[in-house]
């Protein structure tokens, strides 16, 4: 196979802006008429899709271990590089991680590009609890355990294979200091405060080219009033069952409203480190 640097990642930990920001570069892409329906993304499928890698992998999934999907999947990925002229964007919550033989998860002989999307763990626990129908001390929990993993359950077929997220602060030194990839990071913060800058670094590092005027256009179609009145109108494929809805607020901050006094300790006693890195630390 040719190692072609064909894919650009789009990864972050869970609730970060990944989502916003497939929305954003849909209508950058399409640069339709109208808003894009957040139903119909532009090709970002997740990187643990179960349907890509049966497809590619040409076995189905379902009759593998988990640890054998796993091993499969740099393989994957090297498939649809391989068939494939065209960038390829795949959003991706997995850690980056290395396999048994040291092999990373991630091959980097056909990445282009990683956005590495990160957000204020104090925001996270609140949006990740809403996201996952639970308590935000169970969240705060998920973000302090080093074996998290989604889709990890060994008797229940899911439609993703399972991705193993780590901590909060471990899942971003594994994508920033430990990947060795071309990785621009976003602070979702900045996507917010600093909208047209932000997400104009962001497509230039991963090679588009466009004028200011069409970047606009597709912010102006991918506003969070937009993208929540479609979600209203005609929900959206991506929301977790007993989640209320995906698009809840769009700020920066929520947790001062939120969280307790003893959960912000539990976070930040955890990732305390991290988020002074990144200007996070509350005062």
């Amino acid at each position: 196979m040719s190692n072609k640097k064909n894919i650009v990642w789009l990864a972050s930990y869970p609730k970060s802006g990944n989502t916003w920001f497939r929305i954003f570069l849909t209508n950058l892409l399409e640069d339709g008429d109208e808003p894009a329906d957040i139903n119909a993304l532009y090709p970002t499928t997740i990187a643990s899709s179960r349907s890509l890698f049966d497809e590619a992998a040409g076995v189905p999934s379902s009759d593998l271990t988990q640890d054998e999907v796993e091993r499969l999947r740099p393989q994957v990925y090297r498939y649809m590089s391989e068939i494939t002229s065209e960038t390829i964007y795949h959003k991706i919550h997995d850690a980056w991680i290395t396999l048994s033989d040291e092999t990373p998860l991630i091959p980097g002989d056909i990445t282009k590009a990683v956005l590495y999307f990160v957000r204020n763990p104090l925001d996270i626990a609140v949006s990740f609890a809403h996201h996952s129908a639970t308590s935000i001390d169970k969240a705060i929990d998920m973000m302090n355990d080093p074996a998290f993993a989604f889709c990890s359950r060994e008797n229940k077929l899911h439609n993703q294979t399972r991705q193993r997220l780590l901590t909060w602060s471990l899942h971003v030194t594994s994508w920033t200091d430990r990947s060795g990839l071309p990785l621009h990071i976003i602070r979702y913060e900045d996507m917010l405060t600093d909208t047209f800058n932000t997400f104009k670094k962001a497509i230039v590092f991963i090679g588009l080219n466009y004028p200011d005027e069409k970047i606009l256009k597709a912010l102006e179609f991918s506003s969070f009033e937009k993208i929540k009145s479609q979600e209203q109108e005609k929900g959206f494929r991506e929301k977790a069952a007993k989640s209320v809805s995906f698009f809840r607020k769009g700020i920066a901050g929520d947790w001062q409203r939120t969280l307790t006094p003893e959960q912000v300790n539990r976070i930040v006693s955890n990732h305390g480190n991290m988020m002074e890195r990144f200007g996070y630390l509350p005062t």
